[in-house]
């Protein structure tokens, strides 16, 4: 009668498995390049998330819509919690570092009047003064992919060696920004998927065929173009921000030590975060055109 539990496993394939016929239509809004995309913006003179949700309403509500972008958060969300908070050594033995990165940034973030001073004196990262904020791009950021690199469940955005970029951003936003709103974080997240598919349809996503710069540059990409959208970037804007981020990544090779998705990937996730913020915020200085 063959294995039960292969058995099982292919049952729940199948369950699983959507009929994708449904979703072969299409796309009131198609585009296949940075110019269509750009074109569709400016005639529906709207932001690029507005034309991926408009997509998305082919298949589904407004709000089954933002429940679905609610819940791709709340993963992400989680996965810096536990990166942040879960210690211990990763598969080449080197040890995990957004804990201890953490625990850092918090002491120094709620130093007492008393104490500041010390700590501003003692702690070398306070030569320049603070507050701290890309430090924390960097940790969460490094949360995340060491959640991925010891099998803890992360985003695939757009890949899982490079699940910390869009996380760590999104993130910057929600602490630091002035009014962040939930609905901010959903054009984010729509924003990084219309900058995405770009590089799914005209190049790819994969580091086996394109380097590190089809993961961590495209990620970085993504990152910067939600970023300066949210920072109340136009659409050109937000076009260059993507372009920086991915002009300043070309020619990463993908050669982690060992084979395992940890050296220099994991820090590798941490500087693309940072490329993300510089890029969104260079492109705000002009008008992107």
């Amino acid at each position: 009668h063959g294995d039960p539990a292969l058995h099982n496993a292919y049952r729940y394939i199948d369950e699983e498995t959507p009929d994708l016929s449904q979703y072969d239509q299409e796309l009131p809004h198609k585009f296949e390049n940075a110019e269509q995309l750009l074109r569709l913006a400016r005639a529906h003179e709207c932001n690029i998330s507005d034309i991926a949700r408009m997509n998305e309403r082919c298949w589904r509500s407004d709000e089954t819509i933002d429940a679905g972008l609610l819940h791709i958060w709340s993963v992400m969300n989680e996965s810096i919690e536990r990166g942040v908070t879960t210690k211990g050594l990763l598969q080449t033995k080197a040890k995990r570092r957004a804990p201890a990165m953490h625990e850092r940034l918090q002491k120094m973030s709620h130093a007492s009047d008393s104490d500041s001073e010390l700590s501003q004196q003692q702690d070398p990262l306070n030569a320049f003064g603070f507050p701290h904020h890309d430090d924390w791009l960097y940790c969460w950021a490094m949360a995340v992919n060491e959640e991925n690199a010891c099998g803890g469940r992360v985003v695939t955005a757009p890949t899982n060696g490079a699940a910390g970029v869009i996380p760590a951003v999104i993130k910057y936003y929600q602490t630091f920004h002035k009014n962040p709103t939930q609905k901010g974080v959903d054009d984010m997240l729509l924003t990084a998927a219309c900058i995405g598919m770009l590089y799914k349809k005209g190049a790819s996503l994969s580091a086996a065929e394109m380097g590190c710069q089809g993961e961590i540059g495209v990620a970085s990409s993504m990152a910067a173009a939600a970023l300066c959208e949210i920072m109340g970037g136009t659409i050109f804007q937000v076009g260059n921000a993507a372009e920086i981020a991915m002009e300043h990544s070309l020619g990463l090779t993908c050669d982690p030590v060992g084979g395992f998705v940890e050296i220099p990937c994991i820090e590798r996730n941490a500087l693309g975060a940072k490329r993300a913020l510089n890029a969104a915020r260079l492109a705000l200085f002009g008008d992107g055109k």
